[in-house]
């Protein structure tokens, strides 16, 4: 009977032991899924904050970059057939901006549009009335040529590619109702989840410290007990 008497007694522990690993093992999941929440929104807000940064921009020398490499928006369809609207596109700064030739791509200023970026492709490398280099664009969905010449100083950049629709995603995370839901919203459930989830622990770990307490002076007991027997 005394042996029966231990044998549950480990059983016992064992079983607690095992509700433990449950509990950590569930833990985890829930922060792993957090961590690739963070990691999904992070490069998002990033973006985003460079799109915001570029509506102030007005010239080539601050356009927002990471490592040359920067996101736009595009908003018509003048390149329907490479890009669409709402895609967000990719291009990438450039410091010769003299060498382009026929069929590239290029981002360059136009002050005639508001100082806004424009993409289109090169369709003939040529030279205005004073002989200086320029380049004349198209967009590939428009039937006719851009009216001015582009020059090489003007160009801050080439497109690289882009991401099918997801420029619409960024520009509705530039509203408050995209902010709310997109960014805020998923921030404030990450960090109650986290705070109870704390909580949680700590308690199941208090809970679990007492009763481990609570088994020890019933195992110190049973032992004293059991000597005292076999003394007798």
């Amino acid at each position: 009977m005394k042996y029966n008497s231990t044998e549950t007694t480990i059983e016992a522990v064992s079983d607690k032991n095992s509700k433990t690993d449950k509990k950590n093992s569930s833990n985890k999941a829930f922060t792993i899924l957090g961590i690739i929440a963070c990691i999904i929104l992070a490069p998002i807000l990033i973006l985003n904050i460079i799109l915001i940064i570029q509506g102030f921009t007005v010239d080539s020398n601050s356009i927002p970059n990471i490592g040359g490499t920067f996101p736009l928006i595009v908003k018509s369809g003048s390149m329907s057939g490479t890009v669409e609207t709402g895609d967000l596109m990719f291009a990438h700064t450039v410091e010769d901006t003299s060498s382009f030739k026929k069929g590239d791509i290029i981002v360059y200023w136009d002050k005639a549009e508001g100082g806004s970026l424009v993409t289109h492709r090169i369709i003939e490398v040529t030279k205005d009335d004073d002989g200086k280099l320029a380049y004349r664009t198209k967009g590939d969905a428009n039937a006719t040529a851009d009216a001015k010449l582009v020059y090489p100083e003007k160009i801050i950049g080439t497109y690289q590619g882009k991401i099918t629709g997801l420029g619409n995603v960024a520009l509705f995370m530039q509203t408050i109702p995209g902010l709310i839901i997109c960014v805020i919203l998923p921030l404030a459930i990450f960090v109650i989840y986290d705070i109870i989830r704390r909580r949680h622990i700590q308690k199941s770990e208090q809970t679990e410290a007492a009763a481990l307490m609570a088994e020890i002076e019933r195992l110190k007991s049973e032992k004293a007990k059991l000597e005292s027997e076999s003394k007798n």
